[in-house]
């Protein structure tokens, strides 16, 4: 990149990134027909198209979570600001909230709660595993929360959570369950209205295949009642429910909207219809079972039981003695291929490849397969050259059409 020089400053060259391909927890690959809708004319926030096109994208919003929740809608900002706005609309101060830990989101759950004055109770499982809800219940009993909060898709662990006996629980005494289905929506089941979820939020960035930088969020009228009634208004403006609800629905101005990022959200989400939503589990599904098969025939295996394990992310522990960092330095730089690295105590313990939305097909796992046993052996680690690949398409005979 070649510096040119403008008075004071010097004017960097003209952007040329490289191209990866994005098999990490997030973001993952874009579809063309998405990336392309990025450049369509952008058009102001306030705009008759504009707002039309952001009902339609509610719409779609409202099957994908499996909800009729009126105020279903992509805020602005990633999924840590879906996980803010559910718990600010839900946790005052003082509020005791019962927060399940299975991982490093749950554990943020934790620590923005607190910020917020909400008195937590963690409930905690060892990373790898799900929680035991006879210890979610007893903990619910106990303490009579205003708001429990469980996080449906690990991604520091690869663990997928069942909520619907967490969400009997919170009912019965009354309080909320706010669910972080960042790395589920869109590629393992979310089903929030028959699972008793009040709150629930996303990423646009994973199953749903589109860019980052919009968090899909929904919340039920038994949640927004509460937020209305409060005694103190809900502590963040930028991310008050009925404020923003009063935008996409009302057409009062709140902010500024990302026009480029709502086609592609748009775009993404039409393209997830057209596939169908239960088409689009099961290639997900398939996708990481052959993923499975392919890593288990190299002698590695996952961090989670296949009981639990997520189909989007894939959580993989790294060989006796080998570098994590190294691996994934080589694949990267080798391969051109980006997967992710364990966080806190997994730190250096783990690969974790997603396998999302449009990165969810059966050429980029063979791909990753056989550049994973290449910087392996060269890295010393023993395994038949082809195993992962051999395994992989093995188990796509098994299972069918590959995705």
């Amino acid at each position: 990149m070649v510096l040119q020089t403008n008075d004071a400053i010097r004017v960097p060259g003209e952007l040329s990134p490289p191209k990866r391909l994005l098999l990490g927890p997030g973001p993952s690959e874009v579809d063309p027909e998405v990336l392309r809708s990025l450049i369509m004319p952008p058009l102001g926030h306030l705009d008759p198209v504009m707002l039309e096109i952001m009902q339609q994208l509610e719409e779609m919003l409202r099957g994908v979570f499996k909800t009729q929740n009126k105020v279903t809608l992509a805020l602005s900002g990633t999924g840590t600001a879906g996980m803010e706005a559910a718990l600010a609309n839900t946790v005052e101060p003082g509020d005791p909230v019962v927060v399940g830990v299975i991982g490093y989101f749950g554990d943020r759950l934790c620590q923005i709660t607190e910020r917020m004055g909400g008195v937590v109770m963690r409930v905690e499982a060892e990373w790898g595993k799900p929680l035991d809800v006879a210890a979610m219940r007893e903990a619910i009993t106990r303490v009579r929360p205003r708001v429990v909060c469980a996080v449906h898709a690990e991604t520091s662990t690869g663990v997928c959570q069942g909520l619907t006996e967490i969400a009997q629980a919170a009912h019965e005494v009354d309080a909320l369950f706010v669910v972080d289905a960042v790395t589920s929506l869109g590629g393992q089941p979310v089903r929030v209205d028959e699972w008793g979820i009040d709150v629930c939020y996303s990423g646009s960035q994973k199953c749903l295949g589109a860019p980052s930088g919009l968090s899909p969020f929904t919340i039920n009228d038994r949640a927004l009642e509460r937020a209305q009634g409060r005694k103190k208004p809900v502590q963040s403006f930028y991310l008050d429910a009925t404020l923003l609800h009063r935008y996409w629905d009302e057409r009062q101005y709140h902010h500024t909207i990302s026009a480029p990022l709502i086609y592609s959200l748009h775009t993404a989400l039409r393209l997830l219809h057209t596939e169908g939503l239960e088409s689009r589990w099961e290639r997900h599904r398939r996708n990481h079972l052959a993923f499975r098969a392919g890593i288990e025939a190299m002698g590695l295996s996952f961090l989670p039981d296949e009981a639990c394990s997520l189909w989007p992310l894939n959580a993989v522990l790294v060989p006796d003695g080998m570098d994590e960092t190294g691996i994934r330095g080589d694949l990267l730089s080798k391969h051109g291929i980006e997967i992710g690295g364990g966080l806190g105590p997994l730190k250096g313990k783990l690969l974790r490849v997603g396998l999302m939305g449009y990165a969810s097909q059966q050429g980029f796992v063979l791909q990753l397969l056989g550049a994973l046993e290449q910087v392996l052996r060269a890295r010393g680690y023993s395994v038949t050259t082809g195993a992962g690949v051999s395994g992989a398409l093995e188990a796509y005979r098994g299972l069918g059409a590959g995705g």
